[in-house]
C-alpha cells in the first residue's frame, strides 16, 4: 500500500444534518514524486483512482483496528484526488477531532494498492491505476505542505465525566466496526507499502557498537537494525562521477548503400578527358535485297552512325571535422564518416540511374490496376511487352523485370486458383519462377527481378539492360586540413552519367 499526504480541511455539518464532523481536502497530488518508508519513489498519474469505488475506511496512523469513519466521496481534480470523509460519533473519534483542532494531527495519508504501474529509468514507480484502501489521520506528513489548514466540526463535546456511558446498542455498533477492521484483507497485486516519512536514526557510537557485538543476542540484532536504518541510501544518481560510460561497438548504421539498377545494368569506364564524350550508335542500317537479274545492280543502301553526346556529372558531399573530434572519439569518427559517405554516394547514384531508366523508357503499355492480383493478366502483359520489344528492337528480347517495392509485393502475392504461391521458395519444375521476402533477388516468368526502393511507387518495366548504359569514375575520399580552425574537411565524390541508347528495348507499365 502506498501512502501520500495532502492538505485537508474539516467541513461543518449543514443546518439540520447530524452533527458528525467531516474532513475534506486533496488526498493524492498528481505527478508528485515521494519516497516511501522502504526507500521506493512513487508518483501517481491523474485518473489513477476510481472515484465511484466502494467507500474507503477512515483510520488513525494506518491502523485498521482504529476505525474513525468512512470516506464519503472522491473527486478527480486538476490538483489531485479530492476527498470528503465523515467521522463516526464515538469516543475515539471525538478524541481525534480534539487532536485535529489542537494541531497534533495536521495531515492525512492515503493507503493505496497499485494495480497498474511501471518503473521509469530513475526507478520511480509510476502508478496509473490503484485502489484506495484507507485514509489515515497522521502527525508527520511525507510532504512538507501536506497539512490541515482548517477544521470545523460538531459542537464542542462536554467533559468526559459528563459524557453518558455507551449504551448496549452503541457497544454493538463498536463491536461491529472492530469486527470489520479485523476482516482478512484481499491479497493485493502489489504488496502494500506505507509511504510515511522516514525516521531519522542516529548512527551508534563506536562504544555502543562494540558493547552490542560483545553482548550478542537481541542487543546485536537491535544494533544491526539501527545501522541499517541510519545508513543513507546511495543510488546511481548520487555517483555520476564514477559511473563508466561503455560504448558497445561497432557503431550501428542501418542505411544500406545498395545499387540494384546500377548492378543490373553494369558500369562502363568513364573516359578521362573532356566534360562531354561521344557514344556512337548505329541509327541507319545497310539494305539488302534480291538481284533482279544477272549483272543488274544490287540493292543500294546507307549506313549512319549517330554521335550520342554524354555529359559527365559530379556527385558528392563533404563534412568539416574538428581536430579534437578526430583525436578524442572512440571509435574514430573518421572511419565512421567515410563509411557513411560511401553508402550515401551509392544510393544517390543509383537513384539517378533509376530515374533515368524510367524517363528513358518511352514505350508504355497499359496495365489495369484492378488486375494486379490476377496472374493471368501478368502473363498477358509481360508476353505482350516482350513481343513489342522483339519487334521494335530488331530481334532483341527482354531479360529483366524492373519494379518498385510495392509491385514486387504484388508479384510475390500471386497465387493460383488453389491458393498456391505462383513463385514458391522451393520452386517445383512447373513454377513460373522463385521469389522470397527475405531477398529481392529472384526471377519471375523467366526474367531476372530487379527491385529498387529508388523507383517511384508503381514502377514496372520489362527490358534488356543492353539498351541503357551507365558510366562512372569513383574518385572516393579527399581531405583538406585547415590550420586556422584546427579542422579537417572531408569530401567524397565521383563522376557519373547515364545514356538511354536504345529505348526500344524497354516497355513501361502505365497503370490505369
Amino acid at each position: 500500500m502506498i501512502k501520500f499526504n495532502a492538505e485537508v480541511e474539516i467541513v461543518a455539518a449543514a443546518e439540520g444534518e447530524p452533527a458528525s464532523p467531516r474532513i475534506a481536502g486533496v488526498a493524492v497530488p498528481w505527478d508528485v514524486t515521494a519516497t516511501v518508508s522502504g526507500g521506493q519513489r512513487v508518483k501517481f498519474l491523474r485518473g489513477a483512482f476510481n472515484t465511484a469505488q466502494k467507500p474507503a475506511k477512515l483510520v488513525e496512523n494506518h491502523d485498521l483496528t482504529q476505525l474513525r469513519g468512512v470516506v464519503t466521496s472522491l473527486e478527480d481534480t486538476e490538483s489531485g484526488l479530492r476527498f470528503e470523509a465523515t467521522l463516526a460519533d464515538t469516543r475515539a473519534s471525538r478524541d481525534a477531532v480534539a487532536l485535529l483542532k489542537a494541531g497534533a494531527y495536521d495531515s492525512v495519508s492515503v493507503g493505496a494498492n497499485p494495480t497498474k504501474f511501471k518503473f521509469d529509468k530513475a526507478g520511480t514507480m509510476i502508478v496509473s491505476a490503484a485502489d484506495l484502501i484507507e485514509l489515515s489521520l497522521v502527525a508527520v506528513p511525507a510532504f512538507s505542505d501536506a497539512v490541515i489548514t482548517e477544521i470545523a466540526a460538531s459542537a464542542e463535546p462536554e467533559d468526559d465525566e459528563n459524557q453518558p456511558t455507551d449504551t448496549p446498542e452503541e457497544e454493538k455498533v463498536s463491536e461491529a466496526i472492530q469486527a470489520e477492521a479485523h476482516e482478512a484483507p484481499t491479497v493485493p497485486v502489489q504488496p502494500i507499502v506505507y509511504a510515511t516519512a522516514r525516521k531519522e536514526v542516529p548512527l551508534p557510537t563506536a562504544a555502543e557498537y562494540i558493547a552490542a557485538a560483545i553482548a550478542g543476542g537481541s542487543a546485536w540484532h537491535d544494533m544491526s537494525a539501527a545501522l541499517r536504518a541510519a545508513a543513507p541510501d546511495v543510488v546511481t544518481t548520487d555517483t555520476p562521477g564514477i559511473l563508466p560510460q561503455t560504448i558497445v561497438g561497432p557503431v550501428y548504421n542501418n542505411f544500406r548503400g545498395l545499387r540494384p539498377v546500377v548492378d543490373a545494368i553494369g558500369v562502363k569506364a568513364m573516359p578521362g578527358g573532356g566534360k562531354i564524350f561521344i557514344r556512337p550508335e548505329v541509327t541507319t542500317h545497310t539494305s539488302m535485297g534480291a538481284q533482279s537479274s544477272e549483272n543488274a545492280a544490287l540493292q543500294s543502301g546507307t549506313f549512319v552512325v549517330y554521335n550520342n553526346q554524354v555529359t559527365k556529372n559530379t556527385y558528392g558531399g563533404y563534412v568539416t571535422i574538428s581536430e579534437q573530434d578526430l583525436d578524442w572519439t572512440d571509435p574514430n569518427v573518421l572511419s565512421l564518416i567515410l563509411d557513411d559517405m560511401a553508402r550515401i554516394y551509392a544510393n544517390q547514384t543509383d537513384d539517378v540511374a533509376a530515374d533515368a531508366l524510367v524517363s528513358g523508357a518511352s514505350t508504355t503499355q497499359n496495365f489495369a490496376t484492378a488486375s494486379v492480383a490476377d496472374p493471368a493478366y501478368w502473363v498477358e502483359w509481360i508476353y505482350t511487352a516482350a513481343s513489342t520489344i522483339l519487334s521494335a528492337s530488331n530481334g532483341n528480347l527482354p531479360t529483366h523485370l524492373f519494379m518498385a517495392p510495392n509491385r514486387w509485393a504484388s508479384l510475390g502475392n500471386l497465387s493460383d486458383t488453389a491458393d498456391r504461391p505462383l513463385f514458391p521458395q522451393a520452386g517445383p519444375m512447373n513454377a513460373y519462377g522463385q521469389l522470397q521476402p527475405g531477398s529481392t533477388a529472384g526471377n519471375a516468368f523467366g526474367l531476372q527481378v530487379v527491385v529498387d526502393r529508388n523507383f517511384a511507387s508503381g514502377t514496372l518495366i520489362v527490358g534488356n539492360p543492353e539498351g541503357f548504359e551507365i558510366f562512372e569514375q569513383q574518385k572516393g575520399a579527399i581531405s583538406l586540413d585547415s590550420p586556422s580552425t584546427l579542422s579537417r574537411t572531408l569530401a567524397w565524390r565521383g563522376y557519373f552519367a547515364t545514356l538511354m541508347i536504345d529505348p526500344t528495348k524497354f516497355v513501361k507499365a502505365a497503370f490505369v
